[in-house]
């Protein structure tokens, strides 16, 4: 309990903090768009391209737990895009929506939540699962949802399959982490000048990105239109389904070593991460569900993550 309520408060601040900035005006009327593409384009691919070109080959050569935490996290995202996609309404512009709020219900807290709490709760053994976990996450999940939007954006597979492809690429939370992994599997790393930039510009990545979602909570206050029962079917996804689907692969269909087991599930259960609403602000598709349910699933989680610890310290 210390452990987590030492987590959510500083993620509560930095929401508030947001909040309060656009209570009273601190950043402008364009604050929340400059802000995420802040994030988007320049402290998120620098945090991605030093993870990907630095993780070392014993730390992802884990295939069991890349499966299984994959399958859950790729398996839940599909839920929530058919579940969105099946509303009647607007069926021209559905992909897009659709993939943020799978995006969303997909989309674990890894770095910010995950790591810390990884650590406290298996000591430094957890490390390397939660590492890998955020690089499925900001790697796999994110290119796939970007793919998706781009094929909206660009007329679907028959008119510009191609040229969503090409929009995917060259995305910088795409390239970034490509990039990095040629840096990696070339041998050639990172210089320690270039590794200290891409620390400090990375480490802004999740606090500007909770700041943001402040402010635009402020500014959708009063402007309606997000649906309750869209926010709640997501938040039900991420908090029960995920982790749900990710136990039964790691303890019956995958089996792998207790500890990677249980942080594939811990992992798989912590709430929504801000990467959601990042992508949502910048495409405008679906930004006040995604913010929504990461302020959500991140208060539910308190609860739901307390009681997976007490589950999780019973099995041998």
């Amino acid at each position: 309990m210390h452990i987590l309520l030492t987590l959510l408060l500083p993620i509560f601040g930095l929401i508030l903090a947001g909040w309060l900035a656009g209570r009273f005006d601190l950043l402008g009327a364009n604050g929340v768009d400059v802000l995420n593409r802040f994030v988007v384009r320049l402290a998120l691919p620098a945090l991605l391209l030093q993870s990907t070109a630095e993780v070392t080959r014993a730390q992802i050569d884990h295939p069991a737990f890349i499966a299984a935490f994959s399958m859950g996290m790729l398996g839940t995202f599909a839920i929530g895009l058919v579940l969105d996609w099946r509303r009647p309404a607007d069926r021209a512009h559905r992909l897009g929506g659709a993939t943020i709020e799978g995006l969303t219900a997909g989309y674990a807290n890894t770095a910010f939540i995950g790591i810390p709490l990884c650590l406290g709760t298996f000591g430094p053994d957890g490390l390397t699962p939660v590492i890998i976990a955020t690089l499925l996450t900001v790697c796999l999940l994110f290119a796939l949802s970007i793919l998706l939007v781009e094929l909206e954006l660009t007329g679907g597979l028959r008119q510009g399959a191609g040229r969503a492809v090409l929009a995917m690429i060259r995305h910088p939370l795409v390239l970034s982490p490509l990039a990095g992994g040629l840096l990696n599997i070339g041998g050639i790393g990172l210089p320690d000048a270039v590794r200290s930039f891409t620390g400090l510009l990375g480490s802004a990545a999740s606090p500007c990105a909770l700041v943001t979602i402040g402010l635009f909570l402020h500014g959708s206050t009063s402007a309606g239109g997000v649906s309750a029962l869209a926010v709640g079917r997501v938040v039900a996804l991420k908090l029960l389904v995920q982790p749900a689907v990710t136990a039964a692969l790691v303890f019956w269909l995958l089996p792998m070593p207790p500890l990677w087991a249980r942080s594939a599930v811990l992992i798989a259960s912590l709430p929504t991460g801000t990467g959601p609403f990042m992508l949502a602000r910048l495409y405008d598709r679906e930004a006040g569900v995604a913010g929504r349910a990461i302020l959500v699933s991140t208060v539910l989680s308190f609860f739901t993550v307390a009681g997976l610890l007490l589950v999780l310290g019973r099995r041998p």
